[in-house]
């Protein structure tokens, strides 16, 4: 068994349907690697029972192990399977120019976007931008844009798996009514979450939803 086979018979990803382990599962169908996936009920909190906690107290998704490693936090999930499989093109290496902006967009993700988010969300009063982790949402979102604006990928022509999460966790907030779009930001998801990894693993979800419904 070669050294790349090795490490890919040992991924298990923990996961619950509609929660940030899908964009991860959408990666590992991208990366074309075996792995395995241990699904867990959100709504009925086996994610909150001992055997789970003891691997990720948090009771959070995703949550992978790999070779005795766990790496939770869906930034630290993308970046470390990406890294782990160079061969296969959806992280640029550590000598190209692009790994920069390739980590600034994946970090800003988890930094900047989701706080920015929740906080709209749930209506809670704006603070000084110098005092905020993200300055303001308008100002946060419009930078986004504007990157996703260079097209037609994140980083110009490739997609990356910064554009895995990045697709999914746009659409997601554009289905919730949780950012207002526009026509290149929609062309982006779209070109994304088109993709037959994202609709298989659609297709996948809906069918865990019911079995667990």
């Amino acid at each position: 068994m070669s050294e790349i086979q090795s490490k890919q018979d040992t991924i298990t990803l923990y996961h619950a349907p509609q929660t940030r382990g899908t964009g991860i599962w959408v990666l590992l169908e991208e990366l074309g690697i075996p792995y395995d996936m241990k699904v867990l009920n959100f709504k009925t909190g086996e994610n909150q029972q001992p055997e789970f906690l003891a691997i990720n107290p948090l009771g959070k998704f995703p949550t992978l192990v790999h070779n005795g490693i766990v790496v939770t936090e869906q930034v630290a999930c993308y970046t470390y399977l990406a890294d782990l499989f160079p061969e296969k093109g959806l992280a640029p290496a550590f000598n190209d120019p692009k790994r920069g902006a390739y980590l600034r967009w994946m970090a800003y993700q988890g930094s900047s976007f989701e706080p920015a988010v929740i906080d709209k969300a749930f209506n809670r009063p704006d603070v000084a931008a110098s005092q905020s982790s993200y300055g303001s949402f308008d100002k946060m979102l419009q930078t986004l844009f504007d990157q996703i604006a260079k097209g037609p990928y994140l980083l110009g022509e490739e997609l990356y798996a910064v554009d895995i999460l990045w697709g999914l966790s746009l659409k997601w907030c554009r289905t919730f009514g949780l950012i207002t779009t526009n026509p290149v930001v929609d062309a982006y998801i779209d070109r994304v979450t088109s993709r037959p990894t994202f609709t298989r693993v659609e297709e996948k979800e809906q069918a865990l939803l019911l079995a667990q419904s």
